[in-house]
């Protein structure tokens, strides 16, 4: 059986993809050929992992820098014959009679036995272009209530030439059968696929609330800040992280701030995988106004994660059993009835993890072998009803039945969804050491090293060790483990290779995925070589590389707080000694001595020390040529002595330059009539520095369009960068 699956833009991470890229993967592990076909193509390969038997196609090249972007063709520039679908006819990747003429040439010339359409648009191109020798199905992954009356009133006049019509829930299949009574198109329920990720559960001690989707105004996301800060200060160890970009962004992010929540409240960006994400919740949040199914409550389950939803229409209430693997709020609550549910959880620690444990159990069923079988069901169905040939129906029945493809694959993968070479999973021990898994199918049949080397190191160091024999595999893969306390990395940026022992090739080690749940909280370790932290990460590259941070001594960033006047910071001392009762902090700025700053601290127990810089100085001090600091603290108050950087190296982020920002404050500078714009910000080697530039106006924000659009291909956009410092102390 030949499957093939129509997509806007399968080089995004949005829910649709993710459902699509899973179920697919789903098929072609069956046996069935599966073709992945994109209308755009905007990047050279697919963010999400396939399976690499999947052939991902594309209609429109519109990668900017390939010799291939057919951006410039008239036909882009006219517009579409096919009805307006407002969640991408606004966006970058408006359709254009170019994607009209691509997407009926396709539908023409394709051998699938199966075409299936993933957005109204595209259902709407499949009814008409379609053709009967194949079967046409249309997905659903929004509701019928979402659409506006126009582009519910177009999609259900195309609905009544398919075959079949998917909803990913019951209600909306109810929905859609009440407003189309005399519709012979089959329409059912059939939910997203969520395969059991590969990740380590939960553990439910995290003290971190996670929640991922689209910034849009659907998701109520300022629902769930506003019910977080109802109970911030008495839960000051807990934290909410929100996973994902869109248009309200600025909204949730001047929200934070306005509440003093941006040290307990961060903004986490996009992130793919995000299962890796959900395992680091103790309490996984959904606030939304409507659900059209509710993937990420199921990706939460999966990792053993409860799940705290509004009862909202549609898919929350068809998942979650209240009081047994997750908490439902009444809708009408509002922020009040959010927090009480959230406060039942962060209180017992035992019902999380039963809870954990039962909702595990509940997200088996939307595994994606379970779900691609209902979908085979659905074909041979329709097939018997076409009262097509029995020979047909024979074949289609047995090719369902053995897992074997009823007709033979035209060609192969045109591009590869997964990187060649070695590949592994690494995880972070609970001693902050790194367990790698090595996929045997990836490596050479030869005796191999790990071999992780220090980057840009004029010492060039190095770590080896041994990789186990291949035929020795545990569950599938070659482990390998990098002790905490037998390696003293330096510091710096460590990237993994495999290399053959005795010598030859040496290749990267891809990333599959990267696991560091148990870092989350975790303070920076301390022995007798000094204060070290270790942080795998995946490279922009997809390859697995080590943050480093290894210094005699260190000062952790606990807390910032800012006023109109400065920010205080409450930091602690890890190493061999505490402040003493002259220490000081040094604003060292990068414009020369004369323009440094010295604040006296406030010892505190346990190594901890606080002091305040007054923003109105930095304002006096700043040089307008590099209006940048960086702090440094000297624990004996004497300039002779080595200071001590001040920074976040804890935890489990390698750069929280993105995550961890703080308001800023506006303040005239008199000398030069300019309005200057002050804030503390951390580096890309999460030290933390004073910024004191001149206010450029806020850009226009972003346009919400429609609900739940696909995300865009563009990065999102990133806050104002600062040059970075060295880690190097000051010499003067």
């Amino acid at each position: 059986m030949k499957i093939a699956f129509l997509v806007y833009n399968v080089y995004g991470i949005g829910g649709t993809i993710r459902a699509t890229a899973n179920l697919s993967s789903a098929f072609a592990a069956a046996g069935h050929t599966v073709d992945l076909v994109s209308l755009y193509r905007t990047q050279d390969a697919p963010r999400l992992t396939l399976d690499p038997r999947v052939r991902v196609m594309s209609l429109v090249d519109w990668r900017r820098s390939a010799p291939t972007f057919e951006g410039g063709l008239p036909a882009v520039s006219e517009p579409t014959a096919m009805f307006a679908d407002r969640g991408v006819c606004f966006g970058p990747l408006p359709p254009s009679r170019l994607t009209d003429e691509r997407v009926a040439a396709y539908l023409r010339d394709t051998d699938a036995d199966v075409v299936i359409g993933t957005r109204p648009v595209i259902n709407g191109y499949l009814a008409r272009f379609g053709e009967s020798r194949y079967l046409r199905v249309g997905q659903e992954h929004l509701t019928l209530a979402m659409h506006d009356d126009q582009l519910r009133a177009d999609q259900n006049a195309a609905l009544a030439r398919l075959d079949a019509f998917v909803t990913v829930s019951e209600a909306d299949a109810d929905a859609y059968r009440d407003a189309l009574p005399d519709v012979t198109t089959r329409i059912l329920c059939i939910p997203n696929a969520v395969p059991t990720p590969a990740v380590a559960p939960a553990t439910g001690e995290s003290r971190t609330i996670v929640a991922a989707g689209r910034l849009a105004s659907v998701k109520r996301y300022d629902r769930l800040v506003d019910a977080f800060a109802k109970l911030a200060p008495a839960y000051p160890d807990w934290s909410l992280r929100l996973y994902g970009r869109g248009p309200r962004r600025d909204e949730i992010r001047a929200q934070i701030d306005e509440l003093g929540l941006y040290e307990q409240v961060r903004l986490m960006g996009a992130v793919a995988p995000i299962e890796t994400e959900w395992a680091k919740g103790a309490i996984a949040a959904v606030s939304s106004d409507a659900e059209s199914f509710g993937m990420t409550i199921v990706e939460a389950m999966h990792c053993g994660v409860p799940v705290v939803a509004t009862d909202c229409p549609y898919g929350p209430g068809e998942i979650i059993d209240h009081g047994t693997d997750g908490l439902l709020v009444p809708l009408g609550g509002g922020a009040d009835a959010y927090a009480e549910a959230l406060r039942t959880l962060m209180d017992d620690a035992d019902r999380r993890r039963a809870m954990g444990e039962r909702a595990q159990l509940k997200a088996a069923r939307y595994e994606s072998a379970s779900i691609a079988a209902r979908y085979e069901e659905l074909v041979v169905d329709l097939h018997r009803g076409r009262a097509r040939t029995r020979s047909l129906s024979r074949r289609l029945r047995d090719a369902f039945r053995v897992g074997r493809p009823a007709s033979a694959p035209t060609a192969q993968p045109a591009q590869p969804t997964v990187p060649r070479g070695p590949r592994a999973r690494a995880r972070a021990t609970a001693d902050g050491g790194l367990r790698l898994r090595l996929d045997p199918a990836t490596l050479p049949d030869t005796p191999l090293e790990l071999l992780l080397r220090l980057r840009k190191d004029p010492l060039q160091r190095e770590v080896r060790l041994p990789v186990p024999a291949l035929a020795d595999p545990v569950d599938g893969r070659i482990g390998v483990l990098v002790e905490r306390g037998g390696h003293r990395l330096a510091e710096g940026r460590w990237d993994v290779y495999a290399v053959p022992r005795g010598g030859g090739r040496t290749r990267r080690v891809a990333a599959e995925l990267v696991e560091t749940a148990a870092l989350v909280n975790r303070p920076p370790d301390v022995d007798d070589e000094g204060v070290s932290s270790w942080v795998p990460y995946t490279t922009k590259d997809g390859n697995l590389s080590v943050r480093v941070w290894h210094r005699p001594e260190h000062a952790e960033v606990e807390d910032v707080q800012i006023d109109r006047a400065g920010a205080t910071v409450t930091a602690r001392l890890y190493g061999p000694a505490a402040p003493g009762p002259d220490a000081v902090v040094v604003a060292v700025s990068r414009a020369g001595g004369a323009h440094d700053l010295r604040r006296p601290v406030d010892r505190l127990p346990g190594g901890r020390f606080a002091f305040t810089v007054g923003y109105a100085d930095l304002v006096a001090l700043r040089n307008p040529e590099n209006p940048l600091w960086d702090l440094w603290l000297h624990p004996d108050g004497s300039d002779g002595g080595t200071p001590v950087r001040l920074g976040r190296i804890g935890g489990d982020g390698h750069q929280r330059k993105q995550t961890d920002t703080y308001p800023a404050r506006l303040l005239p500078d008199t000398a030069t009539g300019e309005t200057i714009r002050l804030r503390p910000y951390l580096t890309v080697d999460n030290a933390l520095a004073l910024s004191a530039r001149p206010h450029q106006p806020e850009p226009e924000p972003e346009v919400e369009s429609a609900p739940e659009p696909e995300p865009a291909p563009e990065p999102e956009p990133e806050p104002e960068r600062e040059p970075e410092a060295s880690a190097e102390p000051p010499s003067r």
